[in-house]
């Protein structure tokens, strides 16, 4: 019974947003999307993957492209961006000279990440793996 109530509670407990950030950090790719419609799409390569880097909850977010080095080629392109706790969300507030966007972290570990855009559709990242040959 007690072991019932426990797992009951630590099954229960929400992810804690602040522990989000630091966990974001390093090369991030796509796994799979799941559209704000129901259908969902897979992706087994990526040729381009994300890096995130985050320093007082001020980031940056560049599209990088894997080389079978081992290196990448880093777009210019950066888009800038602020983290916020809001309630119980940890919400990502890009600001670029173009647009300006938020996107809610639902859950980041160690080798997986979730991020819900404002459209609805969800990114299931996980960590970049160097390519073995």
């Amino acid at each position: 019974m007690i072991l019932i109530i426990l797992l009951h509670i630590f099954g229960c407990s929400k992810p804690n947003p602040d522990e989000f950030a630091d966990k974001m950090n390093g090369y991030w790719e796509i796994e799979k999307v799941t559209l704000s419609d129901g259908t969902k799409k897979e992706y087994n390569f990526n040729q381009s993957i994300d890096f995130f880097e985050i320093k007082d909850s001020i980031g940056i977010r560049k599209k990088v492209q894997p080389k079978l080095d081992g290196s990448f080629i880093i777009s210019k392109d950066v888009e800038t961006f602020t983290l916020k706790i809001e309630g119980e969300q940890l919400k990502i507030y890009y600001k670029t000279t173009l647009a300006n966007w938020v996107e809610i972290i639902e859950l980041v570990e160690e080798n997986n990440m979730v991020i819900k855009n404002e459209a609805g559709n969800v990114y299931f990242y996980k960590r970049y793996q160097k390519i073995q040959l």
